[in-house]
């Protein structure tokens, strides 16, 4: 899907877990997408853009995102994992790729380990994997994104990706990763030089304004402390982080390289919390994905 392609059009769908909202697109061998904290089935649909032409791209809203509502009965990581498997179920799909970014980690390694016979392999980026510490710094920036789920944020965010571009996309690049200033201004220059990641670092802050205020807060809540069972995830699983990555810190996907019985840990130098899809790492870390997507068919 190109850039100035249309956006998938969300889709609320009944579930046996109730109903999920997602995007469906693509044809091909079936992934689905598990979004970020904040995040939603829009952030899923633009984060695998990459993946359509060649893949059935099933990307969902969870729970307290957007149109998924949340609920008693979806509100941890276990019972996040099984709605997702729901989703699946109500598609008509059996078997599937499960690929994640930053929060949507722990509900993808639960749904791999507790149901193993339908994950044919896990795609890992910058994901959560362990307790999510909140330090000061990262303690700010998530105030910030607070402040963005409401309507005046998504006014805010409107003005500042239509009228002012390069400071929006420096703003996130100087939040996702620990750069210094140099290193930010020349990445900035990159992205906004290549259409393709201009458009996505643009559309990203579409991804993380409005109702999405209470997935955001059970995330946290729920992420404070987390044991999964790394051990049993039996599915072969990528896994992508950049060391200098400021959101999610670099020895998450350590911990699960560690513990997961069959994975591979590609560290990027430097970069950020989005380098899969913004700066020179980019494109070699897309050709990785549908690389181990294609080595592990369902």
């Amino acid at each position: 899907m190109t850039s100035d392609a249309p956006a998938p059009a969300p889709v609320v769908l009944d579930t046996a877990a109730g109903p999920v909202e997602h995007v469906d697109v693509g044809s091909g061998p079936p992934v689905l997408f598990v979004h970020g904290t904040p995040g939603g089935c829009d952030q899923g649909a633009l984060m695998t853009r990459s993946l359509v032409d060649t893949h059935r791209v099933v990307a969902l809203s969870r729970p307290g995102y957007r149109g998924t509502a949340l609920t008693d009965g979806n509100r941890t990581p276990e019972q996040q994992a099984d709605l997702a498997v729901a989703l699946m179920d109500a598609l008509g799909i059996d078997r599937f790729h499960v690929a994640c970014w930053s929060g949507g980690g722990p509900s993808s390694y639960l749904l791999a380990a507790r149901h193993a016979d339908r994950v044919a392999s896990v795609v890992a980026l910058a994901a959560v994997s362990t307790s999510y510490q909140v330090d000061l710094r990262r303690r700010v920036a998530l105030a910030e994104e607070k402040l963005l789920m409401n309507r005046f944020g998504s006014w805010l965010s409107g003005r500042l990706t239509d009228g002012a571009p390069r400071t929006a996309v420096k703003m996130l690049l100087s939040g996702e990763g620990d750069l210094s200033r140099q290193q930010v201004k020349e990445l900035t220059g990159q992205v906004l030089a290549d259409e393709e990641q201009r458009s996505f670092a643009l559309g990203l802050f579409d991804t993380i304004t409005g109702p999405r205020r209470a997935g955001f807060t059970n995330d946290l809540d729920r992420y404070a402390s987390l044991d999964l069972p790394l051990e049993d995830v039996a599915a072969p699983v990528l896994l992508v982080h950049a060391r200098a990555d400021a959101d999610v810190p670099h020895a998450h996907s350590v911990h699960a390289h560690d513990r997961l019985p069959d994975s591979r840990l590609v560290d990027l130098e430097g970069g950020s919390h989005v380098s899969a899809w913004l700066g020179p790492d980019a494109a070699d870390v897309q050709a990785a994905v549908l690389e181990h997507l294609g080595a592990h068919g369902t």
